[in-house]
């Protein structure tokens, strides 16, 4: 009986510690990553972060990190997964091209960045995980060499540039994947669409209210300083009307959910 009186309280010792939350420093020595490191891994949905405390700090459950460290192995092939690289010239090292050729491939869509930066010219500093430059490399040789084809060219000439709405829908994208709460997701979609577009997608002040309210944050890296936060701000908004369509469809099929939820709750918000 003794024997088994200890199993169990081994048993409640572990899974409280498995329920302990720490917050983001500690949880990122503890997986043997940087502040940067860490953030791109809860970006990319790497790291799930728990219950947040009631300031809105992140915490991070002790048994996800136990997980993540079993599912990544060594802490070096974790930082492998979230290494990024800046700008056009240190990606085409990592792909083996020059930096036109590459800046030519990401404007027409063939990389898809993963951040930005905003430099102190105001320019933006695209980032790239290494990881999916040298996937792409290695899957697409033909691309690395050779003329531009008749699409590449055709985009080109027309000033295109791909990269922002490429991230915008690889970050929505993300940040959809964290919640299946139809109030929440709608608030993702919501939060690229212009305020004019928003205004007419959702005429209902109230319910732009909620929306606004469980807006995501600026993504990890969004600038502080008011000039470069401007310019990144606009990184954040759909542009071209086909995508602007596109999220305004999504707004209203994920509001049509977020409403029917609110009927059976008798509450407008997440449940």
């Amino acid at each position: 009986m003794t024997m088994q009186t200890g199993t169990v309280l081994r048993d409640g010792v572990a899974e409280a510690a498995a329920d302990v939350l720490v917050g983001g420093v500690q949880a990122a020595g503890e997986l043997g990553l940087s502040r940067s490191e860490f953030a791109r891994a809860v970006q990319l949905g790497i790291v799930r972060a728990g219950p947040r405390t009631l300031g809105g700090a992140a915490r991070y459950a002790r048994a996800e990190l136990d997980r993540v460290r079993s599912a990544a192995g060594p802490p070096e092939a974790l930082r492998e997964r979230v290494e990024t690289v800046a700008g056009a010239q240190a990606a085409a090292e990592v792909v083996g091209v020059g930096p036109s050729r590459f800046t030519r491939l990401a404007r027409c869509g063939h990389v898809t960045p993963v951040g930005y930066r905003i430099n102190r010219y105001r320019a933006v500093v695209w980032l790239y995980l290494t990881a999916e430059l040298r996937g792409f490399a290695a899957r697409e040789p033909g691309m690395l060499r050779g003329v531009a084809p008749p699409e590449d060219r055709e985009l080109m000439a027309a000033g295109a540039d791909l990269r922002p709405r490429k991230w915008r829908g690889r970050h929505v994208g993300l940040l959809l994947g964290r919640t299946a709460d139809p109030w929440e997701r709608a608030a993702v979609l919501a939060s690229v669409l212009p305020e004019d577009e928003l205004r007419e997608a959702v005429p209902d002040p109230a319910e732009r209210i909620v929306l606004a309210a469980l807006a995501p944050p600026p993504p990890y890296g969004h600038p502080q300083v008011p000039a470069a936060a401007a310019v990144a701000l606009r990184l954040l908004e759909a542009g071209t009307p086909d995508e602007i369509h596109w999220y305004r469809t999504s707004l209203d099929f994920a509001l049509t959910g977020a409403r029917d939820q609110s009927k059976s709750t008798g509450e407008r918000g997440p449940t």
